[in-house]
């Protein structure tokens, strides 16, 4: 097996051309010279079609019954053979692949041509026989020359053609090395990005914090918890009695003698909504619970209101407990002393300072982790895209060490 030679990536080309000069350069060369000839043939083509169309059009404007229709078709067919070859597509590099499509192309125009011949010079003859002869004359010779371009594709240029694209490769591996820098660059600027709104989120965040540690915050945010567990105390007071409180509005929404005053109907929808609330906005000794209890208690004795008698006989214990014996005295206090505060703090300068302060920072906050979210998208998008570049420009130099393996028969390894 023969030894493997390392070549950097800038120097493959310049090393690549020394090897085959010998080997590319004349048939290249050739390429050129055929294809040069080839186009001159067309055009060649295009003038003398050009010389019928012109003739045919002055024998026209003649008027002669003999050879006016056979002038027409004439005019008509030589205008049809310029279009043809004007739409042949030439190409404006040479290369094997431009090369083998031009031939194709003009191979089947000339097919094209020839069948037209074949049909319509007979219905024309034996008029303009001098024009149809130079036509001919000038029509096999971009044949002849259209065989030996075809010839040299198929039999010499075909040759050099994974050579071409070889070369190709490399240049498409140096354009997908500028795309990748492009692509790390970006990739470090949206990283760097990303760094500067983390450290701007944490700051912001920590402001927050700061406020939020503030004497008047944190005495707001003491009695928010305590207000929380009061709450739970209360629904947990109440919660014998929930059931009787919703068939009792029930019967004073259906107006069936509930008893209830509109105060204490407004009050029991209070109690079953929000029963913390309802609590600790009752004057001292809770009088519209106190009102309220007492009717329920009497529309259960009556059974206006019916209830399950396990049901029952809780609600009418909660109801003893809270009428009675007064169970809800001391929380009651606590409910309207921190209701009380919670309203004095909420409603201070400093604190509405504060609170409008916090608020503008958490939604600063929330745009930079936004802009966070953005910005991670973003970068695993270039980090994929330069992942798939890298890939490519390793596959593509694979490919050039195989091909340069096949036509030269050397192993080279890509640095």
């Amino acid at each position: 097996m023969s030894e493997t030679m390392k070549i950097p990536l800038k120097d493959i080309r310049g090393w690549l051309e020394k090897e085959t000069e010998t080997v590319f350069s004349p048939i290249r060369t050739k390429a050129e010279k055929l294809f040069e000839d080839m186009k001159e043939r067309l055009n060649d083509v295009v003038d003398v079609s050009k010389t019928l169309f012109e003739n045919s059009r002055k024998e026209i404007e003649k008027r002669n019954m003999k050879t006016y229709r056979r002038a027409r078709a004439l005019n008509k067919l030589s205008r049809i053979f310029i279009e043809r070859m004007q739409h042949i597509h030439v190409p404006d590099e040479v290369s094997y692949n431009t090369l083998y499509t031009f031939s194709h192309e003009v191979q089947d125009a000339f097919a094209v041509t020839e069948v037209d011949i074949r049909n319509w010079f007979p219905r024309i003859s034996p008029y303009f026989i001098f024009d149809r002869r130079k036509f001919m004359g000038v029509f096999e010779m971009a044949k002849r020359t259209w065989k030996g371009l075809n010839d040299f594709l198929a039999k010499e240029y075909v040759k050099t053609k994974t050579l071409e694209e070889t070369f190709q490769l490399i240049e498409e591996i140096s354009s997908l090395k500028e795309e990748a820098a492009n692509l790390e660059e970006k990739r470090e600027k949206a990283e760097n990005e990303r760094a500067s709104v983390e450290k701007r989120i944490t700051e912001t965040e920590r402001k927050i914090a700061d406020l939020k540690n503030k004497e008047s915050m944190s005495q707001l945010s003491q009695v928010r918890s305590e207000i929380k567990t009061l709450r739970m105390e209360v629904k947990n007071h109440l919660r014998r009695l929930q059931k009787p409180f919703i068939k009792l509005r029930s019967l004073a929404l259906r107006g069936k003698g509930s008893g209830l005053t509109p105060e204490e109907s407004q009050k029991l929808s209070q109690y079953i909504k929000e029963p913390f609330e309802a609590f600790a906005t009752e004057q001292t000794g809770y009088p519209l619970l106190r009102q309220i209890l007492q009717k329920l208690s009497r529309l259960m004795s009556t059974g206006k209101l019916k209830l399950k008698s396990d049901r029952k006989r809780k609600a009418e214990k909660a109801i003893k407990n809270i009428v009675n014996k007064g169970s809800l005295v001391n929380l009651h206090q606590k409910c309207v002393e921190a209701l009380r505060l919670m309203e004095n703090l909420s409603t201070s300068a400093r604190v509405a300072e504060i609170k409008n302060e916090m608020e503008k920072l958490q939604r600063e906050s929330e745009e930079l982790k936004r802009k966070k979210k953005r910005i991670e998208s973003e970068e695993k998008a270039l980090e994929q895209a330069y992942k798939e570049t890298l890939e490519k420009i390793q596959s593509k130099k694979r490919e050039i060490e195989e091909n340069v393996l096949s036509f030269l028969g050397k192993r080279i390894s890509i640095e």
